[in-house]
């Protein structure tokens, strides 16, 4: 049996270009080098499975290609040296970092040194780096990564350059999924990737993970329940099954499929957070310049701008001022359900028969 390689490894990004959601540092760093103006000492900082480590390395590459040409690209290997800052952060470790830098490469015109996770070296091996860092030899070049910024000592951070990694979004990584089940000729819906790059919360890396555990679920077919159902999720046609039980005051309706819900274990708070989400949308729907602000896939931004149609606008402001209540008060409730229940009884008789409630 092959071996199967994870979507991380698989797809991991061996180029700027290939790296999703941070364009403007890899443009920084692409005109850096064309430029010769590399600093020899940088930081990567942002949340994990952002790209830090994938830069680094693509960087760490480029540096020696760019300034050697005509030397086969495996040799520069040898020029770059990984270090895991969690496992090796004793005055040892960075001494030993301290001896090597002053030997110049073999091959190439740099040696590359990448410290990941570097703010879990101790204050002693920071201390003993500090020098190295502010006067390193013309032949090596620094760069930490790191997920908590904070923890880093201002005195290291005074001599790095810092790039600031972000959330990637929920676009950006849909899109970057879209590619991927193109490339394995899946069969899937946008509003399945959709939630997949929901659930992962701008990091890719966590959106490839539930990717591979999607398509495993469902045998490449990668349907929008099924994925809801398999991460606990609600999908977009729930809330407008929803939605259409509120707009229609059917109390009834509305009380027994709250109660489907929770027998499918979806947590209460993220379902009022998902229904805040649902009355956003429908009044981003309402005007093209604002259409461009929700992160969803055409076919459901069609989905939404005819399902607003025939709601006005003063009444999907007080349905968001509403359920913006209910969540306010969700905490310091004692009974959760009857609070939800009633919640979603007051949303269904707001302006029912054209009257705006008191207390709206």
């Amino acid at each position: 049996m092959e071996a199967f390689v994870v979507s991380a490894l698989k797809y991991r990004p061996t180029t700027f270009e290939e790296v999703v959601g941070q364009q403007s540092i890899t443009q920084t760093l692409q005109n850096s080098l064309d430029n010769d103006q590399l600093a020899q000492a940088l930081l990567f900082c942002g949340p994990r499975g952002v790209g830090k480590t994938s830069c680094a390395r693509i960087l760490a590459k480029q540096i020696n290609r760019s300034s050697q040409k005509g030397i086969a690209e495996e040799d520069f290997a040898f020029n770059i040296f990984e270090l895991d800052a969690a496992s090796n952060n004793s005055v040892e470790d960075i001494r030993k970092i301290n001896e090597q830098v002053r030997i110049p490469p073999q091959v190439g015109s740099h040696k590359i040194y990448i410290i990941d996770e570097a703010h879990m070296l101790s204050n002693a091996a920071f201390n003993a780096f500090l020098k190295t860092l502010e006067e390193p030899p013309k032949h090596v070049i620094f760069i930490l990564a790191t997920t908590e910024k904070n923890k880093i000592i201002p005195t290291v951070l005074s001599r790095c350059q810092v790039y600031d990694f972000k959330r990637i979004s929920v676009n950006d990584i849909q899109q970057y999924l879209v590619k991927i089940a193109q490339d394995r000729k899946l069969t899937f819906e946008e509003s399945a990737l959709f939630l997949i790059a929901q659930k992962a919360e701008g990091a890719l890396r966590d959106a490839l993970s539930i990717f591979d555990r999607m398509v495993s679920f469902t045998q490449g077919n990668l349907s929008a329940k099924s994925v809801a159902d398999n991460l606990n999720l609600l999908d977009h046609q729930t809330y407008t099954d929803l939605g259409h039980l509120i707009f229609k005051n059917d109390i009834t309706g509305i009380l027994t499929a709250y109660d489907n819900l929770l027998k499918r274990g979806i947590d209460p708070l993220q379902f009022i957070k998902g229904l805040g989400d649902f009355f956003r949308h429908l009044i981003l729907a309402k005007s093209p310049k604002t259409l461009a602000l929700m992160e969803l896939g055409e076919d459901v931004k069609k989905a939404y701008q005819e399902e607003t149609e025939p709601l006005s606008s003063s009444y999907l402001m007080d349905a968001i001022a509403l359920i913006n209540s209910f969540e306010i008060k969700y905490k310091s409730v004692t009974n959760k359900r009857v609070h939800v229940e009633l919640s979603l009884m007051q949303l269904a008789s707001l302006h029912f028969n054209g009257e705006k409630k008191k207390g709206i």
